[in-house]
């Protein structure tokens, strides 16, 4: 059985988690740690809020205590509206704190690009544009060429989580571009693990969600690299073998 925590703030998508889980089979193990949100909003000073060092550290030692093997900061803008540098140092906080291997779904998107050797990406992103935009620069740091991006200009993450799934599919699809290798969808407050099959048949290409990449990157960290035959997605099949971390300490 392989054990991974996801340090997750509030509670919009966290069934995805089991959905995905049901979806892998019963050989892993998926545990939500919900971390702290004082407040519920996409703007830079409160995702800054989300992604400090006492919350994660909080988080990470509670996902110790349930014996995972890998953990991972699950929550995107949360990440990335930190830059580069700062992303490495809220991981490094995490490792520390949980004793384990550790990343974050801005990280696990990046990783996830590397082992499909895509460079050129869309982006479908729920947040206002603002802070879209600082996923674009955190992506530009890694080498990745964002060719559109789309804001939905929703406010916070409860309303991302009651979006109707007919509306995210033509969200995302409408906002794909022919010179994209793949679609990303960068939040955790999300419910994707039914949509990503059926978004790539639309599409005829990798679609990339937050909390998909999230669990890839987990299993990943945790050594389970196999490809998975039942997906979900293009990223479970091909697996996570040969993918050359940008952490320093993985």
């Amino acid at each position: 059985m392989t054990r991974v925590g996801f340090l997750y703030p509030g509670r919009s998508a966290e069934s995805d988690y089991k959905a995905y889980a049901d979806l892998l089979g019963g050989d892993v193990e998926l545990s939500v740690v919900h971390t702290l949100m004082r407040e519920d909003a996409h703007r830079v000073e409160a995702l800054l809020d989300i992604g400090g060092e006492d919350v994660l550290t909080e988080g990470a030692r509670e996902a110790a205590a349930l014996g995972v093997d890998a953990t991972v900061w699950a929550c995107t803008s949360g990440s990335f509206v930190y830059g580069r540098e700062g992303a490495l140092r809220q991981v490094e906080w995490v490792r520390r704190a949980a004793g384990t291997p550790a990343s974050s779904t801005s990280w696990a998107f990046v990783h996830a690009l590397i082992r499909l050797r895509v460079s050129r990406v869309a982006i479908a992103a729920t947040y206002p544009e603002d802070v879209s935009r600082r996923f674009v620069d955190f992506l530009a740091a890694a080498g990745i060429d964002v060719v559109s991006l789309a804001s939905h200009g929703i406010a916070t993450a409860a309303e991302v989580a009651y979006l109707d799934p007919d509306e995210v599919v033509d969200f995302v699809t409408s906002n794909d571009h022919a010179r994209a290798g793949a679609v990303l969808v960068p939040d955790t407050a999300l419910h994707t693990a039914h949509l990503i099959e059926p978004l790539e048949a639309l599409l005829g290409k990798t679609v990339l969600t937050a909390n998909q990449v999230s669990i890839w990157e987990g299993l990943r960290l945790a050594g389970d690299t196999r490809p998975r035959a039942n997906g979900p997605g293009t990223l479970f099949r091909t697996g996570a073998a040969e993918v050359a971390s940008m952490l320093p300490q993985i």
